[in-house]
């Protein structure tokens, strides 16, 4: 059991395999949120790269599939990462999600690849 919670980034595909389409993308997200439950239920708090990205890229004026996404997405989960203490690593191809595995362990973070990895807190922990 941890003795505090984890913030723990959820990391998989967002736009890999979508060539550029929204509800593509919006169907990843969907699938990448889909995750946080769990995280949450075992006593940690997730967070997606996504979540900080995008407004950061629409205040910019900018999407997803805008060139400026680039420097954003990735240098955000980069960013994050060093707030973070595990990477959930939802399957699928994704260049970024592998990146921020590559991250996590030059940071020496716990990667987990299904939220049963991912030590549970006692119910009523209030750290």
């Amino acid at each position: 059991m941890s003795d505090k919670p984890m913030l723990i980034l959820i990391a998989g595909p967002y736009r890999s395999g979508t060539d550029g389409d929204p509800q593509a993308m919006a169907v990843n997200l969907a699938r990448l949120e889909a995750a946080a439950w769990p995280v949450f239920a075992v006593g940690h708090l997730p967070v997606i790269g996504e979540w900080i990205a995008l407004p950061v890229l629409r205040s910019a004026g900018a999407g997803p599939t805008d060139p400026l996404a680039d420097q954003v997405l990735y240098p955000t989960a980069d960013r994050l990462l060093t707030h973070c203490d595990a990477v959930l690593r939802l399957p699928g191809d994704s260049a970024g999600a592998d990146q921020d595995v590559a991250t996590a362990q030059r940071l020496g973070l716990p990667v987990y690849h299904d939220v049963a990895e991912i030590p549970g807190r006692t119910p009523g922990e209030t750290a």
